[in-house]
């Protein structure tokens, strides 16, 4: 048997998940199933483009409360490292400077299971995340991304 993958999150990502997953389970669950009746009702099955869609929907509802459940099982959540308050690590926020002179951007690494760019989050297996994790206030760091090498400094790091 395989071993299960760990998804590495904070407490927060976890508890935002469960709320996923209890939503998904007391709200969409029956959302589907009413669709799924009232597309029966439409008669012939085999030509019944609603029930088809609803059945999709319904697959698709059963893959993602499998898929949060794994992941609330297994999940390893991110502790502080009080130790090392300036040191890059999963669960921290981190500004950079993109050198020589380009803007501030802060980050939080966080697990890939609540990687989410658009809010500051990113995931500690990206590119970005993995070449800052370990690394110090003030260290220079070269950034292999999809268009090329970048260098940048970091300003801070906070909890």
């Amino acid at each position: 048997m395989a071993e299960e993958k760990s998804y590495y999150m904070t407490e927060e990502g976890k508890q935002k998940l469960e709320s996923e997953l209890h939503h998904l389970k007391t709200e969409r669950r029956k959302e589907v199933v009413e669709r799924i009746k009232i597309a029966r009702g439409f008669g012939d099955l085999s030509e019944n483009s609603e029930y088809d869609a609803a059945k999709d929907e319904q697959a698709f509802v059963e893959a993602r409360i499998t898929q949060v459940e794994n992941m609330i099982r297994n999940a390893v959540i991110i502790e502080n490292d009080n130790d090392n308050p300036d040191t890059v690590s999963l669960g921290k926020s981190v500004t950079f400077q993109e050198l020589p002179n380009g803007d501030k951007e802060t980050y939080k690494i966080v697990g890939s299971a609540e990687a989410d760019p658009f809010e500051g989050k990113i995931s500690n297996d990206s590119p970005m995340a993995q070449s800052l994790i370990g690394h110090v206030v003030g260290d220079e760091v070269s950034v292999a991304t999809p268009g090329g090498e970048i260098d940048v400094k970091i300003i801070t790091v906070d909890q």
